[in-house]
């Protein structure tokens, strides 16, 4: 039994910690309310959210407003995030698309990478900083943000030109080199005694090994286990995430970072079918778990220091908005692509990323560099992540008044861009998509197929797609109703959506996604009911159909032939 005093300190304890708890969920509240209202001045202006949510940071954090108290919540939100971010680029590099990265994709990223590791640590050598905080700032000018690019180059619809092609192309092989850079660095964790030679080696074993383990489990284990999570999408999106923070902690204490870990999760899944609709759901949550990663750098900039940086940032940022565009645009050149498709493309390398900024977190918690390098990395991705914004979306313009002096990265006969102009087609693109693939949209997308039309399928249910792949039908996993899945799929080049699911809610939503999506061809809707026919043209549906009333008609013709015999005779 407790005596009275226990008691009552017991419940002041438990008075405490409610009280304690009420004001982190509100601080919460409040930073969601400022980075919300942040987030709509940066999108007015044309601009990622993700410098409105640094900036939300800095003014909340101790150097302005000090509203920033629940430190530790934070950190742990901003490191699942950064999990979660590298889980989905590795989901997107998939083996398949890996073999099909061009030659001059491969050289432009390579070229760039090598470019700027070289320059950059020399430039930021000579800006004073030691040898250690010039590897990793170098590293961390090389990498380009995917996720801004994709966006802006599809807001312009330019994803499928051929200097959007180029551009995704070596964004792939910088991903692929972020991961091997933070494997690099996280080897030379305690490593201050060993040689090259010893590093290199520990190294090469972990990964051989981490290699070993992947190719198992993706071989064996993870098909079957993702088919069977598949069969509930909220299961699916949980395991998901349970699969990529557990390998982040794995890949930690196997002596790599938590980023690695969380990437190998994601390239794990990246083969099969279920990776666009995992992509999907996961997207709303890695941004909104960015948001406090943002925010939590922000907070802890060190403006005692930062001053210093001013100067240093300026350099390394004209060096990335002018050095960078112009090695892609040399090597472009060089390799018979036209000055216009080069400086397109030179353009999406004229930044850094967010990955840049988390690349120099991991050294500090490594031990490698102080909250100087970060501080300095922060200042060049906020310069040149908004002075690049606007040079790509004004990229035509900045073109034809550069064009005169941009000559000499062409060649006087640009041999590989004509060739690609006479060889190259447009990706094999689906005439006809079917969204939902049960009884009625299921033969409606195998007969159109068997009548020569190229159809693509499209359904949630894995078992049911698994059926239609078996019966030759191209199916694609996911939820049609969700605007970014719906990104993924190859719809710029269909003519005709067809919508066979089962409710009119669903139809509704995903005619309103394929219009956010800007689809330019016709779409086509079953009605399973005569009422809601009018509902699905007065939301602007071009074609409704009626399958119970067609099958009605075909019947009644049938059996008239049948019952009339004589009126059908020659």
């Amino acid at each position: 039994m407790f005596s009275i005093g226990q008691r009552l300190a017991r419940r002041q304890t438990l008075v405490t910690g409610k009280s304690c708890m009420h004001g982190v969920f509100s601080e919460f509240a409040l930073l969601l309310l400022i980075s919300a209202a942040a987030g709509a001045v940066a999108i007015r202006l044309r601009q990622p959210v993700l410098i409105a949510y640094i900036v939300v940071g800095i003014a909340v954090g101790p150097a302005v407003l000090g509203l920033v108290t629940a430190q530790d919540q934070i950190d742990l939100l901003a490191q699942v995030g950064v999990a979660v971010l590298l889980f989905v680029v590795g989901l997107k590099l998939d083996l398949h698309h890996l073999r099909h990265i061009g030659p001059v994709a491969l050289a432009t990223g390579l070229g760039q990478l090598g470019f700027t590791i070289t320059f950059g640590f020399a430039l930021t050598m000579l800006l004073g900083k030691s040898p250690m905080e010039a590897l990793y700032i170098a590293v961390a000018l090389t990498f380009s943000s995917t996720i801004i690019i994709v966006k802006l180059l599809s807001d312009k619809r330019e994803l499928d030109s051929l200097h959007g092609r180029i551009a995704v192309g070596f964004l792939i092989v910088q991903d692929l080199a972020v991961v091997l850079a933070m494997m690099a660095m996280s080897a030379l964790r305690g490593a201050d005694d060993a040689t090259a030679f010893e590093v290199g080696l520990s190294l090469v074993g972990r990964v051989a090994a981490a290699a070993l383990v992947m190719a198992v489990l993706m071989r064996f284990v993870l098909p079957k286990v993702v088919t069977t999570m598949a069969r509930s999408q909220e299961l699916l999106l949980i395991f998901a995430i349970a699969w990529g923070t557990g390998l982040a902690a794995l890949g930690e204490w196997a002596g790599f970072s938590k980023e690695a870990g969380a990437f190998l999760a994601g390239f794990s899944l990246a083969s099969t079918h279920y990776r666009d609709a995992i992509n999907a759901r996961l997207t709303g949550i890695r941004d909104f778990l960015l948001l406090f990663f943002f925010i939590d750098l922000g907070a802890k900039l060190d403006f005692s220091t930062l001053g210093d940086e001013v100067w240093p940032a300026i350099v390394l940022s004209l060096f990335v908005l002018i050095g960078n565009p112009l090695i892609v645009m040399g090597i472009m050149g060089y390799m018979g692509y036209r000055k216009r498709t080069g400086f397109l493309a030179g353009l999406t390398v004229a930044q850094i990323s967010e990955f840049s900024i988390i690349f120099v977190a991991m050294g500090i918690s490594l031990g490698h560099v102080g909250t100087g390098a970060l501080g300095l990395t922060t200042l060049v991705g906020l310069t040149t992540i908004a002075v690049s914004t606007y040079m790509i979306l004004y990229s035509h313009p900045l073109y034809e008044r550069l064009a005169p002096w941009l000559g000499i990265f062409e060649r006087r006969r640009p041999s590989r861009e004509l060739a690609v102009e006479r060889e190259y087609r447009a990706p094999d693109q689906p005439g006809i998509v079917v969204f939902g693939l049960g009884r009625y949209g299921g033969h409606l997308a195998l007969a159109l197929k068997d009548v020569g039309l190229s159809v693509l399928g499209v359904d949630f249910d894995p078992e049911l797609a698994r059926e239609m792949r078996h019966k030759g039908l191209p199916v694609r996993y996911g939820d049609g109703m969700d605007p970014d899945f719906l990104e993924t799929l190859p719809l710029d080049g269909s003519a005709w959506v067809i919508s066979t699911l089962p409710d009119i809610e669903s139809n509704r939503q995903l005619f309103h996604a394929l219009k956010e999506r800007r689809f330019s061809g016709k779409v086509a809707v079953v009605a399973r009911e005569e009422k809601d026919g009018p509902v699905l043209e007065k939301i602007g549906v071009q074609t409704v159909l009626y399958p119970m009333r067609d099958a009605v008609d075909h019947t009644v013709e049938r059996l008239t032939a049948l019952l009339r015999p004589e009126e059908n005779a020659p």
